[in-house]
C-alpha cells in the first residue's frame, strides 16, 4: 500500500512540476488590474530559519500579490468560493484570490509562517474544476514564492506550494513530511487535519531550509492582516 501510495505521490510531484509555469501564469493578464505597474521592494528583518542555519523571512511581512484586489470576497466558505468564481478574469481555473478569501474559503488550510529570504513576493490562487464551478479537490489552492516581482520572469519564482483535500482515510493529525528529489529541486509532500500538500523547492533553496518552511505552517487565517 505505501509503495502505491508514493508511486502517486511521484505521479502528482511530476505533474506539479511540469505544470509550475501554469499555477501562477494563469494570473498574468490580471496583473495590472491586481497589483498595478508597481516594482517597489523593502529591506525585511531576517530570522534563522532552524537547523540548516540559512535566513528566513516571516511570511507574514511579504508582499501578498492579491492583497489589493477588488473587490474582496469574504464570509461563510461556499459563498466565497462562488463569489470568487464569478469574478474571474478569463478563462483559467486558477482564479486570484487574497490570503483573506482563501482562508475563508478553506478554513482549514495552513501555510508556511517564514519563507526563504529572498521572497518578497507571494502569489495566491483558488484552484477550481470548471465543469462544477467549484473547488477541484486536487488542487483547491496554489502559491507561488517570487523573488522578483510576479510574472515579469519564470526564474523569479523558486518556490510552489500547492494544497488539496486529503484522501478519506487520512490521519486528522500533522502527517510525515516525505521528500522527493525532482530535477528543479526537491518537492516535499504531507497532509494535516483535511489538507495535502505539496511544496517545491527550486535548487535555490536547501532541502533542510525547504523542510524547514514546510515544518512552520500555521492556519492562514493566523497570516490575515
Amino acid at each position: 500500500m505505501k509503495r502505491v501510495l508514493l508511486l502517486l505521490f511521484v505521479g502528482i510531484l511530476a505533474a506539479a512540476c511540469g505544470e509550475a509555469g501554469v499555477l501562477d501564469g494563469a494570473g498574468e493578464r490580471t496583473r495590472l488590474f491586481v497589483q498595478g505597474p508597481t516594482t517597489t521592494t523593502v529591506a525585511l528583518p531576517s530570522v534563522d530559519a532552524g537547523l540548516s542555519g540559512e535566513a528566513a523571512v516571516g511570511a507574514a511581512d511579504v508582499v501578498w500579490y492579491n492583497d489589493q484586489k477588488n473587490p474582496q470576497h469574504r464570509g461563510e466558505p461556499a459563498q466565497v468560493i462562488a463569489d470568487v468564481w464569478d469574478t474571474r478574469i478569463g478563462n483559467s481555473r486558477f482564479v486570484q484570490s487574497s490570503r483573506a478569501e482563501i482562508a475563508d474559503a478553506l478554513p482549514t488550510l495552513k501555510f508556511p509562517s517564514l519563507v526563504p529570504e529572498q521572497v518578497r513576493w507571494v502569489t495566491s490562487q483558488l484552484v477550481y474544476d470548471e465543469v462544477t464551478e467549484t473547488l477541484d479537490p486536487n488542487t483547491s489552492a496554489a502559491f507561488g514564492l517570487w523573488t522578483t516581482e510576479p510574472y515579469q520572469s519564470d526564474t523569479g519564482r523558486i518556490g510552489v506550494l500547492r494544497v488539496g483535500v486529503a484522501s478519506s482515510g487520512t490521519s486528522a493529525g500533522g502527517g510525515e513530511i516525505s521528500p522527493i528529489v525532482v530535477p528543479d529541486g526537491i518537492s516535499l509532500g504531507w497532509t494535516d487535519t483535511d489538507m495535502r500538500y505539496e511544496l517545491f523547492c527550486r535548487t535555490e533553496i536547501s532541502q533542510q531550509l525547504c523542510m524547514e518552511i514546510a515544518e512552520s505552517a500555521q492556519p492562514l487565517s493566523d497570516l490575515v492582516s
